[in-house]
């Protein structure tokens, strides 16, 4: 008579009904057993070591001496009622046993989860029937990685707590970057509403023009505040804070020599150089309205319909859906925002009209292209609004054995371009900043831009001369930059 069945001789079998069956005890698997019994849930354990199993009996488990991989073992149990079992001995092969036996004598379809200690093992596991492959050290570490992400968050928001609270009855200017799109507004609207709560008066503050027809809506829908930086002047600030941008001057209205307080922003770290009160850059998250987001929670800050809105779209706008640069937080805070978000409102935003400008831009994108290889760039000539140039560029980005597109415009002092990739092998923002120069572009590896000063060039009064030096300049740079030679279309 093999062990097992020495045991359940010494057992009332009446009482072996259990809803869980754990295979293995060991450190891993007390610990799961202790979960399960917190919860009421019926189960028996198996283990080889006697000694183990005495101790488990010592603290009122049900537990029965015997190998995992014992065909005989589920002969011995009443398999009836249970739930789920968990095969979790650190030996491998005597694991694969086990599932094996599982399938065969008790059922193909119970829930069953099985220890592994490395991927290879994890995937024969799979292969054989396991529903839910563990690895316990990878366990840990994930788990010690989110605490110390949650310790790191606690940090990060009382610091910027404290910096409020020192900065009560101050005003405090939020500067976004030129001509700024629904994830700066949003963002700026957000810390505008944590300044709020602590009694500082703000402001948010752009420049340029909201020209793209959608950030037009989004910006009249919801009623939002801005004000030009012509208007109001950075003077009449004690505190200036960016978002969505990380350098003065940068993009944005700030002189270059500007003390800034506060920079939230998830574009890449440039090379130079930053220095404020409170920084927090994550270039790893989709949108900087998902970093304001997680600061409203941690912060526990009512976020109203409107604020919920915009930063929905916010996120939505910078991340294409969740199919550009999207991290799982910029998930989490979407799932967050959303029974809070006005969904007529959000309907409205993504139908806009089309401009007749953007239409115009957009036919002479698509006039004026230039394929080499899976590359398109395409110069638009003369723009009043540079927002146009993204919506051509992720137009273009459509068309068959396309993986990159770059659309550039000129304006009276400067060139303006935009890029749109798919392609895994091409990383758009260091391509813009090899190509046009660390300070005039960047962006993510899927988006990016770059902008450059015409310089004396912007007195020409050959207007059709300097668009071809300029096509030329671009084209060349760019191609240059990706390692391609240039030919015909």
């Amino acid at each position: 008579m093999n062990n097992v069945a020495k045991e359940i001789n010494a057992t009332d079998k009446t009482k072996i009904k259990p809803t869980y069956l754990i295979l293995g005890s060991g450190s891993f698997g007390f610990a799961l057993a202790k979960e399960l019994r917190e919860l009421d849930k019926e189960l028996i354990i198996v283990d080889k070591d006697s000694q183990k199993v005495e101790t488990l009996r010592e603290e009122a488990y049900e537990a029965l001496v015997g190998d995992v991989s014992d065909p005989n073992l589920f002969e011995m149990i009443n398999t009836k009622n249970l739930a789920g079992i968990l095969i979790l001995s650190s030996d491998p092969k005597a694991n694969k046993i086990a599932l094996k036996n599982v399938r065969e004598k008790v059922s193909p379809d119970i829930y069953c989860v099985v220890r592994a200690p490395d991927v290879i093992n994890m995937q024969e596991m799979e292969t054989i029937g396991a529903d839910l492959v563990i690895m316990p050290p990878r366990m840990v570490a994930k788990s010690l990685s989110r605490s110390l992400e949650r310790a790191e968050a606690m940090r990060r928001g009382n610091k910027l707590t404290q910096w409020f609270e020192t900065n009560k009855g101050k005003k405090l200017g939020i500067v976004v970057h030129d001509n700024p799109d629904p994830d700066a507004i949003s963002s700026a609207l957000a810390l505008k509403t944590i300044a709020s709560s602590f009694n500082v008066l703000a402001d948010i503050i752009y420049h340029g023009e909201i020209g793209h027809q959608e950030n037009k809506a989004f910006v009249n829908l919801l009623g939002i505040d801005l004000f030009r930086s012509e208007d109001v002047g950075f003077t009449n600030y004690e505190n200036l804070a960016l978002v969505d941008c990380s350098m003065p001057g940068a993009n944005n209205s700030l002189p270059l020599d500007t003390h800034v307080n506060i920079i939230i922003d998830h574009h890449p770290l440039p090379d130079a150089d930053i220095d404020a009160d409170f920084i927090d850059i994550r270039p790893h998250v989709g949108a900087s309205a998902t970093i304001l987001t997680k600061y409203l929670q941690e912060l526990n800050i009512d976020i109203d319909s409107e604020l919920a809105t915009a930063l929905l779209y916010g996120i939505r706008t910078d991340t294409l859906d969740f199919k550009r640069n999207t991290d799982s937080s910029d998930l989490s805070a979407a799932s967050y925002l959303y029974p809070l978000s006005d969904h007529d409102i959000l309907e409205q935003l993504e139908r806009p009209s089309m401009s007749i400008e953007t239409l115009d831009v957009l036919g002479e994108a698509i006039n004026s292209r230039q394929v080499i290889g899976s590359y398109l760039l395409s110069n638009v000539g003369s723009i009043r609004n540079r927002d146009t140039l993204p919506q051509a560029a992720d137009y273009l980005l459509n068309l068959e054995g396309i993986s990159t597109s770059i659309v550039f415009g000129v304006t009276e002092e400067k060139i303006y371009i935009s890029g749109r990739s798919n392609d895994i092998r091409v990383n758009l923002g260091d391509v813009m900043k090899r190509a046009f120069g660390e300070d005039a572009g960047g962006g993510h590896a899927t988006a990016a831009a770059a902008q450059i000063p015409l310089g004396v060039f912007s007195a020409s009064k050959d207007r059709q001369t300097l668009l071809r030096l300029v096509n030329e300049a671009v084209v060349k740079r760019f191609l240059a930059a990706v390692g391609v030679e240039e030919n015909d279309e």
